[in-house]
């Protein structure tokens, strides 16, 4: 009996133990994109990627639900109480990873430091004046004019902690075109479901759950490993393998292949994303260019000629094969303001094109270089490769440089560039954003932050200001497709398609997947 007794209280104490054991084990989901965030410093660099991984880290007061409307983040209600003012009230009892509590200190000096020097996110603080204490749960937002669209706009002005900030030298954001670095670049301090546990920059970066987080949390794992793989057969292969749980973007070549596998499963979808083509018309001679003395994308038959001279569905069929949407404006389906009227692509036509160079001065064409990002976008190189080649046919040279976006960015960033493409999902879901960030003239507090070719039309300037202002539906609409039938015309830049979106995982791996890009690790398991 006593031997009996002695084996199940061994039984029983070995089962705990091994329960115990179990409990500790750490579960991880195993993330691979071809490209790496550039930095932890939420407000250094407006970009899809970095802005995704680092939602799961940092937290903007107005977020986004699994539609993509507006719902609560570190604000629980917010209200236009006059026309130019809007109160927030702040969640209450939540702490950023270090301990420390989140108040309406925190909220005032994000947002300054957001819309301070060196910010890149600046285009999304343009129309706010102020932002003032009440109390430390409540906070009040001046614009400089009524701004309806408020809530809309700061839903991806991430709060960093001001005590944190101060102690760690990180008052300003890191500011990649000048190679600034601070605490901010390798370590974080969000109030997000996921702290920063490891940062290896282009290698691996590791976010550990915070348990002491404010709200539920469906994910079922304790870590995740972000792993940059930027060859595309190498990153398919680790899926295939199991090294990984999850990758994207999945190649064009390889998504009938994956979804054959029974192991794995393909997410697709639309994304918001317009890929297009910019060019420099700021300056009076161009960097990069054989052409001296003048500027030749300062003529618009000149930019009437770049865009003609490219066969768009070659692109779409043959790059892309059929994994994009070619387009006539700078945003997709879905966003607030969309014009289908207006989406309707200039004719590919080799020869009206030579007539439009030769009519501009340059009969035999000319030579410039074309950036271009390789780890960015759905085969950005290859399509940057095939655009040289078909402006090669009405005799523009194309020097292109492809590279790496860790490199591509800044520079592209500074304006050190003649041509280049860039792609844009305004994260505001609405048309005032890419009008104000895009293609309104550059200018003070982040209008045109983004119009790197500085493209400029006094009259696209003036309504983008009235769109931010306009309550009334109709006639917002119409402004919005005025201001796009001005761009049009005048070929501010060359829209190219919307890419889709294709995420690769694990039979047993469930995200939600957004027309953003977004992925929020909270809302995902093994």
């Amino acid at each position: 009996m006593k031997r009996t007794t002695r084996q199940i209280v061994l039984a029983l104490a070995t089962a705990m133990a091994l329960s115990i054991g179990a409990a500790h084990a750490t579960t991880t989901l195993r993330v691979a994109d071809q490209g790496d965030a550039l930095s932890m410093d939420p407000h250094s660099l407006n970009e899809s990627l970095q802005l995704s991984l680092l939602g799961n880290i940092y937290e903007p007061l107005v977020a986004r639900d699994r539609k993509l409307a507006l719902a609560p983040g570190l604000a629980t209600a917010w209200k236009q109480v006059t026309p130019t003012v809007w109160r927030f009230d702040l969640r209450r009892k939540v702490k950023f990873h270090d301990g420390s509590p989140f108040t309406a200190d925190d909220v005032v000096f994000s947002f300054a430091r957001a819309a301070g020097e060196g910010s890149d996110m600046k285009s999304y603080t343009t129309m706010i004046r102020e932002v003032r204490r009440v109390d430390d749960h409540r906070i009040e937002i001046v614009t400089t004019s009524p701004f309806p669209i408020l809530p809309d706009v700061i839903s991806l002005v991430y709060m960093m902690s001001s005590k944190w900030c101060s102690e760690n030298g990180a008052q300003r954001p890191v500011d990649k075109r000048k190679g600034i670095e601070n605490a901010a670049s390798f370590r974080a301090n969000g109030t997000g479901p996921f702290r920063l546990k490891s940062r290896d920059p282009g290698v691996r970066t590791v976010l550990a759950r915070h348990f002491g987080y404010w709200d539920e949390v469906e994910a079922n794992f304790d870590e995740v490993a972000f792993t940059p793989i930027s060859n595309d057969a190498t990153r398919v292969a680790a899926l295939a393998s199991g090294e990984i749980d999850m990758m994207q973007p999945v190649p064009v070549q390889d998504v009938a292949r994956l979804k054959q596998n029974r192991d794995l499963k393909v997410l697709q979808g639309p994304e918001l994303r317009t890929i297009f083509l910019g060019m420099d018309q700021a300056r009076d001679e161009l960097l990069y260019s054989n052409v001296k003395g003048r500027n030749p994308f300062r003529d618009r038959r000149v930019r009437q000629a770049f865009y003609q001279a490219i066969d768009i569905e070659a692109i779409r069929t043959r790059i892309m094969r059929g994994a994009a949407t070619p387009t006539a404006l700078m945003v997709a389906p879905g966003i607030r303001g969309f014009v289908p009227a207006l989406d309707k692509r200039l004719p590919y036509d080799p020869e009206a094109a030579k007539k439009l160079l030769a009519q501009a001065g340059y009969p035999n064409g000319f030579e410039v270089k074309l950036n271009c990002p390789n780890d960015r976008y759905v085969n950005d190189g290859e399509i940057c490769q095939a655009v040289a080649g078909m402006l090669a046919r009405v005799g523009v040279k194309i020097r292109l440089e492809a590279e790496s976006k860790a490199t591509y960015f800044p520079k592209i960033l500074s304006r050190n560039t003649s041509f280049y493409m860039l792609g844009w999902t305004p994260g505001t879901y609405d048309s005032h954003n890419p009008l104000n960030a895009l293609m309104a003239s550059p200018g003070p507090g982040g209008r045109g932050q983004f119009n790197l070719g500085g493209y400029s039309n006094a009259r696209l300037d003036e309504l983008t200001v009235k769109i931010g202002s306009e309550t009334n539906e109709k006639r917002r609409n119409a402004m919005i497709a005025e201001a796009f039938r001005i761009h049009q015309d005048d070929v501010g830049h060359i829209p190219l398609h919307q890419q889709a979106l294709a995420w690769g995982m694990r039979s047993k791996v469930r995200m939600v997947q957004l027309a953003d890009n977004v992925n929020l690790f909270k809302w995902s398991g093994l």
